[in-house]
């Protein structure tokens, strides 16, 4: 039985090769050329370990698709994203550019994908959790990516970015994406498309599919304004000013004028162009630097500094990586010390932007990658403020966290936009700064006055809170308002922004582990979700507690008409709603990488994030945390457990007991401190009765033992003594006379 068995076996096994195709050969069949535009389109280049490290390396920008061959979503985006690769391919710049460009070349630019089921470790070394992934690598870096199916219109935004980087001036103004799956691209009658621009990235139009999807989701839209989307135009970073005339909204009646014109700072010569660190003297540093209006990132360092030797090899990349686009330079303090004093150095190194005689100094990590990303975000300075529409400013919601939106109309003066242009200098690496006069934003955001200053996140709007003119053009004002609301809705806890997070907030904190991408987009979800739970409710109750101090007036008001009380009708009419709220700790959430801040979290809360994602609430100004809900379970991840515990945590006093950050006398001096500080002539004052006290009690005792005092019980004296007045008495108690 058991030869029969293995003749058996063999005989299967033999029967499965000989009808698998796919072992005779390894190679799988050959992509086929495509048409497109009447050119022929080679195949998508194919990424795979074998040659993964020879292509990124053959062109400066590679957008890559993750994909599987067996993900549903995967299958619906492969249209878009080859279709946009045929577009591309076919396409020529714009401009000075030659006419006979071929788009590979000269923009160094190309289009690959990579089959996640056949090279998973591929996928995993470029940290892909999820299928669709599209990546756009930039000298081997990635610099943007998008996560699921994206339209092609937010597909193209990043692509324009990168080639506008490139070759400045050489995109057309507009550029029509044609459906997934056409093979012409769309006609146009407009004869502007042709020409180049070197103020904005080009605006670009989204098929009429997307359109379709566009107009299905705002169904509660008016009619009038249905009209116009045909007309929408839509790309993440444009810049094309919103015509009033596009829109009909009853709302709103637009007049008609010439928006100012953009400023953008131009270079009159290449910067950076060997990509170094020019060393600046006193003298080369105010003619280069302060007296122009060309963008420097500059070090200060002094030679014998241990942090500065370290940070030098960063430095020098750095220059190498921006060269053409941003000026690096350096200054020696030692052999400068008058400069360094005058730019008011704190320490070494201090790394400085400067632009147009105004300088922000940069406090982020000092990694290659950190400095990079920071110099990323300092060249784009020069496009200026970008105009943006309702479609354009949506697909930049899906890029940035943070966007700061400033609206204007035609009654906005120069001095706002004055005001404007100087805050973008401090925003670099927080926030993206765009301004619009799109009717269908003001919609959105119920804007009734103009300017108007607000922030995006998450798209929860938050608005500046003065409206008077003066104080939107009042620089200082608007750049503290700004320095508090910057950060994201649940913003990563790094080194650099702890103390701007921890200090003076009851912050949600999620102890999560990144390595675990399923647990841990789950867990920011959910956090998130917690996040605008909370703060909905905190908005219900400040208008609760408005609308009470207003019935509270008015009462009084018509109390004393009643009574015909004028006088107390002027006091009660005379009391202003106080909404300060100042005294009340904002809650703040945020999430920390469990795993490399693992032993920081061990010491500091005694949590082991082996143990599990978890999310604690600390007071970091009272050194305690709370780790636990009511039921003493942990707190997870989760919006009700979170919600549940906040209230709690919130009551004045918490109704959930503590636990602290530090040991018992670090909390005893730690509240002495806490103390003084809050108190100061009341402390001073306990202090010195305290003392005063302590040093009369130790000046008695000291005029004790000295024997300072006459006793009047002293047996002293010798021969001045008395016999007691009935005679002295002998040895056997007889009286002796």
């Amino acid at each position: 039985m058991r030869l029969l068995d293995l003749t058996l076996l063999f005989g299967a096994a033999a029967l499965v090769v000989a009808e698998s195709p796919d072992l005779d050969d390894d190679d799988e069949p050959a992509k086929e050329a495509t048409v497109f535009n009447g050119k022929t389109v080679p195949p998508m280049l194919e990424l795979t370990p074998n040659n993964w490290e020879k292509e990124h390396k053959a062109s400066k920008y590679l957008m890559v698709k993750h994909y599987s061959p067996y993900c549903p979503h995967c299958i619906d985006y492969a249209p878009t994203f080859q279709t946009l690769y045929e577009f591309y391919y076919t396409s020529s710049p714009a401009g000075s550019a030659p006419k006979d460009a071929d788009f590979t070349d000269f923009y160094s630019f190309r289009f690959a994908d990579i089959n996640c089921v056949a090279y998973n470790d591929l996928c995993t070394q470029h940290k892909v959790s999820s299928w669709p992934s599209t990546i756009l690598y930039e000298d081997g870096e990635p610099i943007v990516t998008f996560k699921g199916v994206k339209a092609m219109s937010v597909l193209s935004g990043a692509v324009e970015d990168a080639l506008a980087k490139a070759k400045p001036g050489t995109r057309p103004a507009k550029i029509e994406l044609p459906e997934p799956g056409a093979e012409t691209s769309p006609k146009s009658d407009d004869t502007s498309d042709d020409k180049p621009t070197d103020k904005a990235e080009p605006e670009i139009k989204a098929p009429t599919g997307q359109k379709d999807e566009r107009k299905a989701a705002a169904k509660d839209e008016p009619k009038a304004a249905a009209a116009d989307e045909p007309k929408a135009a839509a790309a993440a970073t444009s810049v094309t000013p919103a015509k009033a005339e596009e829109s009909t909204s009853p709302k709103y009646a637009p007049i008609p004028f010439d928006p100012p014109p953009q400023k953008i700072l131009k270079s009159k010569s290449t910067p950076n162009p060997n990509g170094i660190s020019v060393p600046l003297t006193a003298e080369t540093f105010q003619s280069l630097v302060t007296m122009t209006h060309e963008p420097w990132f500059v070090k200060f360092y002094a030679p014998w500094c241990h942090h500065c030797l370290k940070i030098a090899p960063n430095w020098l990349q750095l220059a190498k990586e921006v060269q053409g686009r941003l000026n690096i330079g350096e200054v020696n303090c030692d052999a400068e010390p008058r400069l360094c004093k005058d730019v008011g150095l704190k320490g070494y190194p201090t790394f400085m932007f400067f632009r147009a005689g105004e300088r922000v100094e940069y406090q982020g990590l000092r990694g290659v990658g950190d400095l990079i990303q920071y110099a990323e975000k300092a060249i784009d300075l020069a496009s200026g403020i970008p105009d943006v529409d309702a479609d354009s400013f949506k697909a930049l919601e899906e890029k940035e966290e943070v966007i700061f939106l400033y609206f204007y109309d035609h009654a906005t003066t120069s001095e706002d936009f004055n005001a404007l242009e100087r805050l973008p200098l401090s925003l670099i690496g927080r926030g993206k700064l765009v301004k619009t006069r799109d009717p269908k934003l003001y919609d959105r955001f119920k804007i009734t006055t103009w300017p108007r200053l607000l922030v995006s996140r998450e798209g929860r709007p938050t608005y500046y809170p003065p409206l008077a003119p003066r104080e939107m053009r009042e620089t200082h004002l608007l750049m503290n308002w700004i320095k508090s609301v910057w950060l994201p809705l649940v913003p990563e806890l790094t080194a650099s922004n702890a103390r701007e997070v921890m200090d003076g907030r009851i912050v949600v904190l999620g102890l999560l582990n990144r390595d675990n991408q399923d647990s841990f987009q789950g867990a920011i979800r959910e956090m998130k979700s917690a996040a605008h739970e909370w703060m909905d409710k905190q908005v219900q109750l400040f208008q609760l507690e408005r609308q009470e101090l207003r019935d509270a007036k008015q009462l009084r008001i018509e109390e004393a008409e009643d009574r015909g009380d004028h006088r107390a009708a002027r006091n009660a009419k005379n009391i202003r709603i106080n909404m300060d709220r100042s005294d009340r700790k904002e809650v703040t959430f945020a999430w920390v990488d469990g795993a490399f801040w693992q032993r920081w979290i061990r010491t500091t809360y005694g949590i082991d994030v082996k143990d599990g994602d978890r999310v604690i609430i600390n007071d970091e100004d009272n050194r305690r945390y709370w780790d636990q809900t009511s039921t003493g379970n942990p707190i997870v991840p989760s919006r009700t457990s979170i919600l549940e515990t906040i209230n709690k945590v919130t009551a004045s006093p918490p109704k959930l007991k503590p636990k602290l950050t530090i040991g018992f006398f670090e909390k005893i001096l730690f509240d002495v401190k806490t103390t003084f500080k809050e108190h100061p002539y009341l402390s001073g004052g306990c202090v010195l009765g305290i003392a005063f006290g302590c040093l009369s009690w130790f000046r008695g005792r000291i005029r004790r033992t000295r024997g300072g005092h006459f006793r009047l019980d002293d047996a002293g004296g010798g021969g001045n003594s008395k016999a007691p007045l009935l005679g002295a008495s002998g040895p056997n108690g007889n009286k002796v006379d």
